[in-house]
Order: structure tokens, then sequence, then C-alpha cells
């Protein structure tokens, strides 16, 4: 095979990609992990809730739940090591409408059939003290520093528009900050991961951005939030939650608006009216609040699909890790796992993990619900 900058080239540094990175590199593959952005997790990596999920309301069976619990095995000696802040809170579901009673206690057997310990109360609320909140943008950030430390390259500014197959193997990647040759691409570009599995001729998913847009509170002194405050979920969406933050915040929503503009991350003058008589509901000092920031983030939703986690049917050389929906955060450490079973399946030789360097999480420009300011300011190389 002629030469090649790596083995394997990542696309995409958020919070699934960094881990996919670190994991790869973890085993003694060369790694490039390419950012279309100016910096990572700029994505829906740092525009999310930040909510470390437990899957006890996820379906039994499906791969989503499958790595949501996975991930719980694998999380606490990651974050640990990578000095990841994390509140350990808990979370909160109570009914508030007539049916949520009957849909709670099924929840309740949910969690129980996946595994994961809840409570349900005799008042009819259920408790789930796995449930926790992290900063997003710090975790990402220090899986893509981990990542360097383990000899994984990052380059930012990389936006991937070709990929064409090389003589003898492999593919070589091309666009907007420049070029690079790798044995095997893992496409995990988030919004734009069905562009880049089209750019090596692979139309076999689609994914499209939903925006989740978030409200976010200074809380009233004499009433903090203790807990993640959850809805009733509908068959549709597990609608708006409550939740505190790391640095003392409280945060409403999200909404779920499926566009077609990919840039599009403003927030919509309806959303305040869409989260706010629902998040009161749950936490009513929100009813006499003003939200002092508004944010919204784009979840690459799948077009009949969810967690498309495989390798290209069009093209041997590609892996897409796509489709991968709010629980991405959750999940990501447990899909980095799957997709190191799939490179090697495709005859990249890998070893056992090597132990973590430890680290400091990169600092941040501010608090990481702000960053879409930068965004829309137009701050970046979206």
């Amino acid at each position: 095979m002629s030469s090649v900058d790596s083995d394997i080239a990542v696309v995409g540094a958020g919070v699934v990609g960094a881990a996919t990175g670190l994991e790869l590199a973890r085993r003694g593959a060369s790694v490039a992990l390419l950012e279309a952005e100016d910096e990572p997790a700029l994505g829906a990596s740092g525009t999310n809730s930040g909510i470390l999920h437990t899957g006890f309301d996820s379906i039994s069976g499906e791969l989503e739940t499958e790595l949501i619990l996975r991930a719980a095995t694998l999380r606490d000696p990651v974050l640990d090591a990578l000095a990841v802040p994390v509140l350990r809170c808990g979370a909160l579901m109570r009914p508030l409408a007539a049916g949520d009673r009957a849909a709670i206690e099924r929840l309740a057997e949910n969690a129980r059939v996946n595994g994961v310990e809840a409570a349900l109360a005799d008042d009819g609320s259920l408790a789930v003290p796995g449930e926790a909140v992290t900063d997003p943008v710090a975790f990402t950030l220090a899986l893509v520093a981990a990542a360097g430390r383990q000899g994984a390259m990052l380059r930012t500014g990389f936006r991937v528009e070709t990929l064409e197959r090389r003589r003898g193997g492999g593919l070589t990647l091309a666009g907007p900050g420049g070029s690079l040759a790798a044995r095997l691409v893992v496409n995990c570009a988030g919004v734009g991961a069905a562009r880049v599995a089209r750019a090596a001729g692979d139309a076999s998913f689609d994914v499209y951005p939903r925006k989740g847009e978030f409200l976010v509170f200074d809380p009233p002194p004499e009433a903090p939030l203790r807990r993640i405050l959850l809805p009733v979920p509908s068959e549709s969406t597990k609608g708006v939650l409550v939740f505190p933050t790391l640095d003392g915040k409280v945060v409403a929503g999200p909404t779920a608006v499926d566009q077609e503009d990919p840039d599009d991350l403003a927030v919509r003058p309806d959303a305040r009216a869409e989260i706010l008589p629902k998040a009161a509901a749950m936490y009513p000092p929100l009813a006499d609040l003003e939200p002092i920031f508004a944010y919204a983030g784009l979840r690459p939703a799948g077009r009949g699909a969810n967690y498309v986690i495989g390798a290209s049917p069009a093209c041997p050389e590609l892996v897409n890790v796509a489709a991968i929906r709010s629980t991405g955060l959750t999940a990501s450490l447990a899909i980095a796992e799957r997709v190191a079973a799939l490179v090697a399946a495709r005859g990249i030789r890998l070893g056992e993990r090597a132990p973590l360097a430890p680290g400091e999480p990169p600092p941040a420009a501010g608090p990481w619900w702000r960053r879409t300011a930068a965004l829309l300011a137009g701050g970046t190389s979206r």
C-alpha cells in the first residue's frame, strides 16, 4: 500500500468523534481527528443539556439502549482520570396530568428491565438517582486532549468535501483546510455525516438538523434546583426538562424543531412560549423569572434511522457513525468501543487499551451554554 498520513481519519471532533479518536489512539492506531470548525465541540456536543442519562427510559433491545447501558460501565474511570466535572444530582419525574401515573409506572418497569435503579413513590413520582449533569464542552475537550496525549493529531478548520479511493487502498480526504490520506475513515460528522458519506458514494442514510432551544435562568436563592426535573414523555418527544448546571444556573428545554438549514442556530421568538409554561409546571419559580440567555443546538436526526453505526455498504474504507441523537454525549465511550471493533474487523490491528494519561480539561472561554453566541456572531468557520 502506498504511504498514508494516518491509519484512521476520524471526521468530526464532537464528543463521539473525540471519544472514538481517543479509543483508537489508546489501542495503538495512528489517528487524525479532523474538525470543520475552528475548535472542537461547537456543534451538537456543546449545545445540548449536558445530561448523562442512565437509560431508564430507553427502549430495551435497541442499539442506542445497549450503548447507553454499556457506557455507564466505562464512563466514571475516564471522567475521573480526565478531571471532567460531574454533578451527580439524580432526576425526578412527577405526575402532573391525567394518565401520567400509568405512564410513569411503565417507565419504572422499563428501568427494571434495563437494570437501572429507579424508585417509584406512593405519590406516583419516579426518582432516578443515577442521572447526572456534566459540562459537555469540558467533556469533549478533555477527550480531545487525552487523544492528543495518546498520539492523535487534531486538525481544525478541515471541512471534508471529497473522499477519493487511493491506488493500493485507503482514502484521500480533501477540502478547505488541506488534504490527508488514511487507510480508513470514520465518519462522525454529526449533521454533516450524510454529506461526508455521499462524498464516498454512500447514500444509504440521510441526516437532518433537529433544533433544540434552551432558556438559561439565574435561580432564586430561596429555591435552588437540586435535581433534574423530567417530564412524562409522549410518543413523539421526551419533552421539556429543567436541570441545574455546574455553574449554578437553571436551564429549561429543549424544543424539537425539524429544519433543513444546518447553519441556523437562532433561537426562535416562539421558543419561550413553547418552553416556559411546561418548565414552570415542574419548577414553579421559573414563572416569575426572565431568562438571562438562550441557546440552540442542532441534533443530527436520521430520516427513518437512529444510531447508524457500521461499515459503509458503498465504500469498504468508510465506517459511518451517524444519526446519533441527543444521547450521544451519554453513549459516546461505548460508541467508540463499538467503532474500534468495526475498525479491527476492517484489518487494522488494534491492541489493548493503554492507560489514560491524566490531565485537566483545557479551559473554555466562558460558560459552555454561551458558545453558540460565537457561531451566531460569525466567529467560526461553520
